[in-house]
């Protein structure tokens, strides 16, 4: 089991920052942590800081990768898509309870799946489950999801099995370096929501993406709202659903995309390191998906039902953001979907739209995009440019050379 090796003084002030900014903790809560064997050091201190905070209690449940390899190397098929019912009624309790959840992420070994079909790890989401995903969009339960450094993790993206160097990494990235983090956390928050604003003055009817292997056009719902990833629960706790986070994101309208894509990072998909990944869309759909590396594990996804292959995120994030300054790629949704703009096909996140109350959850009549997936892949970078079109047809630049266009007020 790989030891973060680090600052314990600093390992306390990441948790923190996870419980202040990432689920705004409150005594008397109920706290799921998700991780796997190997984060089991940082989940214990994770565990410590919540309990001190007025915890109710803590459910810590750990996922060990090696039992999805052999599962998959040897399962029936059919077999594959289906979940312990204790799994997902453990996640319905906490959103009954109105708790919260704390999802730890770093992959120990990112080659286990390696000699695995990809088609076959496609079918098989887990530690991803539906249930959970429905509690955290629903509004029912605070949550967020937070990096854990490991040898085998800092290996792929460092070139060396050093975890003590990731922590360094992640400490930068969550803005340990400020003398309040959480005070830090807030103002890059409001940052990001003057940004926000300046989309929602402007009520663009389109976004129209272009660059190498990229000329799509996708229609924003018509009561889309801009925001930063931050969110209310129905308890009306704020709290940021991924951190670090530098995006600013919305609600595509799931009968509007036309043209093509082309990923400007890689994706890590159920385990299965997709690269080269280029998608066409016709109506709305993805009716094409084709890529260098791991395409049959996006195929599968794409099946799993019909909102599958429809857009339910769009966000964009410009190239000043301390991921993006890095200039590290750490082969992960969490960390990368920050360095860049990027897409996500699946189901919408609810607070995209102006008339979604968290309070009531009510979304019939919405236009939601619904599915048992929300997968996002970056699209972003120098060479890409997005532009906001207006109903006129009239255009205004929003991101160019990675940089961001629109007038912002503070």
């Amino acid at each position: 089991m790989s030891k973060p090796e680090a600052d314990p003084e600093q390992l306390r002030r990441y948790a923190a920052v996870v419980l202040d900014v990432g689920v705004g903790f409150r005594a008397g809560k109920e706290l799921a942590i998700n991780a796997h064997v190997e984060h089991a050091p940082f989940a214990r201190i994770l565990c410590e800081e919540a309990y001190a905070r007025g915890a109710a209690y803590v459910d810590l449940w750990y996922w060990d990768p090696h039992t999805k390899a052999s599962r998959l190397r040897h399962a029936p098929t059919d077999s594959l898509a289906r979940v312990p019912g204790w799994m997902e009624e453990r996640c319905r309790g906490i959103g009954a309870r109105a708790g919260a959840i704390v999802n730890l992420v770093g992959e120990s070994e990112p080659d286990l799946l390696a000699d695995v079909d990809p088609a076959r790890a496609g079918l098989d989401r887990m530690p991803g489950l539906t249930a959970r995903y429905e509690v955290q969009l629903s509004g029912a339960v605070e949550f967020t999801t937070i990096a854990c450094a490991t040898d085998g993790w800092a290996e792929q993206i460092l070139g060396r099995r050093d975890a003590a160097a990731l922590w360094e990494v992640l400490f930068d990235l969550m803005r340990l370096d400020a003398d309040d983090p959480v005070r830090a956390w807030q103002e890059r928050m409001r940052e990001l929501q003057a940004r926000s604003a300046a989309l929602n003055r402007e009520r663009f009817d389109a976004l129209r993406y272009a660059g190498p292997g990229t000329d799509l056009r996708i229609g924003l719902a018509e009561r889309h709202v801009w925001a930063p990833a931050r969110v209310t629960s129905r308890d009306g706790v704020t709290h940021v659903p991924a951190l670090p986070t530098e995006e600013i994101f919305s609600m595509p309208d799931p009968r509007r995309a036309e043209g093509r894509i082309a990923a400007t990072k890689p994706l890590v998909l159920g385990g299965t390191l997709v690269e080269g990944l280029r998608l066409r869309f016709a109506g709305g759909r993805i009716v094409e998906a084709t890529a260098e590396r791991g395409g049959e594990a996006v195929i599968a996804n794409l099946d799993l039902d019909e909102g599958a292959r429809r857009l339910g995120e769009v966000a964009l994030v410009d190239g000043t953001s301390r991921l993006a300054r890095s200039g590290l790629t750490f082969f992960h949704t969490l960390l990368d979907e920050s360095a860049a703009s990027h897409l996500a096909w699946g189901a919408t996140i609810p607070d995209s739209h102006r008339d979604y109350d968290p309070a009531t959850q009510e979304t019939e009549g919405l236009g939601l995009n619904r599915s048992a997936t929300h997968v996002d892949f970056m699209v972003g970078g120098p060479q890409v440019t997005v532009a906001g079109v207006r109903r006129d047809g009239s255009e205004a630049l929003i991101l160019a050379g990675d940089e961001w266009q629109l007038e912002e007020r503070r």
